[in-house]
């Protein structure tokens, strides 16, 4: 009833349009409707509630690297979801340079499979970690050895089984890192008009920042789409209390290895006498049999304990433990 005008607004229309106060072409300008050019060549397969649903499955996946990372790392590690877009998958494969960090995932009982694309730098400053330095990123971009393409893939390897839970709520996944590339050409995993959805996560170690960039493909999950909203998501997610959170970080530390090495003394010898060592020649230590010899857990000194045997296994029994404050 409040579209219909009354008697006295009618007429009050027609003599402003008669004196030329109202423009009857500004009338019909605005209810002229904007046309908006759709390109059938590459329809939009993902609708904003699946890329919504997405960025929400890749902030819990965030909030795990943030907590996971750090035990490899030994460093602060922050992990925030960017944003998500649907593209082609050749508009994807054009903005990678080489080198690149790239891991094709096989995203198992899906078919096809995701990429994972981690910022150079970031996997230059893993490694400097990894191998006992601070973390810095390298000045200059070069090709990785196959000793840090090694160590690089096991990163990824946490990285890929951490994606079980994110997932758990649409469908129950068994990723598997497939192959590690450094190169953009061997990206072609579908064809370059497929369309794909890019989550993009920004990865902060100290004081080194750069992207993880992960390209789902629409043929991939095209199995589970209908699942991918949050409607779906929050009438299947489980609430977590924070009793039982404290419990599932606490599991999850408890199954960490750790390496743990105990040290019988040290010595210096000349590279000489290093060279024409022969079995049964006897090295001299700087410590006598019956004093405490120190246990590091990694690279920190954490016990003392005196060397003997256990069955037929070397062993040693801690007679201390250093505190941190020692």
């Amino acid at each position: 009833m409040a579209d219909i005008l009354s008697q006295a607004e009618i007429d009050a229309l027609l003599s402003a349009m008669s004196s030329g106060e109202l423009d009857t072409e500004q009338i019909q300008q605005k209810d002229e409707k904007k046309v908006k050019n759709y390109d059938f060549s590459s329809p939009t397969k993902f609708s904003k509630e699946h890329l919504r649903t997405l960025e929400i499955i890749y902030e819990h996946y965030a909030r795990l690297l943030s907590t996971n990372l750090p035990v490899y790392l030994r460093k602060n590690v922050q992990v925030s979801v960017v944003g998500s877009e649907a593209i082609k998958f050749n508009e994807f494969t054009n903005s990678l340079s080489s080198p690149i960090i790239m891991g094709v995932v096989n995203f198992a009982p899906l078919n096809g499979s995701i990429i994972m694309e981690l910022g150079t730098n970031l996997g230059y400053a893993m490694l400097d970690r990894m191998l006992g330095g601070n973390g810095q990123p390298l000045e200059k971009s070069r090709d990785f050895s196959e000793i840090e393409q090694i160590i690089i893939e096991k990163i990824l390897v946490m990285f890929v089984q951490l994606l079980r839970e994110p997932w758990k709520n649409v469908i129950d996944i068994s990723p598997v890192l497939s192959r590690l590339e450094t190169n953009p050409q061997f990206a072609q995993v579908i064809a370059p008009s497929e369309m794909v959805a890019i989550v993009t996560l920004s990865i902060k170690i100290g004081d080194v920042e750069g992207m993880m960039t992960i390209c789902l493909p629409f043929l991939t999950l095209e199995d589970v789409m209908d699942k991918l909203n949050t409607k779906y998501w929050y009438s299947t997610m489980q609430e977590m209390h924070d009793e039982n959170y404290e419990m599932y970080i606490e599991s999850m530390i408890r199954k960490v290895d750790v390496p743990v090495k105990a040290v019988l003394g040290t010595s210096t010898i000349t590279v000489s006498d290093f060279m024409n060592l022969q079995v049964g020649d006897c090295i001299k230590l700087n410590s006598l049999m019956d004093q405490d010899m120190d246990v590091y857990v990694g690279n920190i000194k954490k016990f003392t304990a005196l060397p003997g045997t256990e069955r037929d296994s070397y062993a040693v029994r801690i007679t201390s433990v250093i505190r941190e404050e020692e």
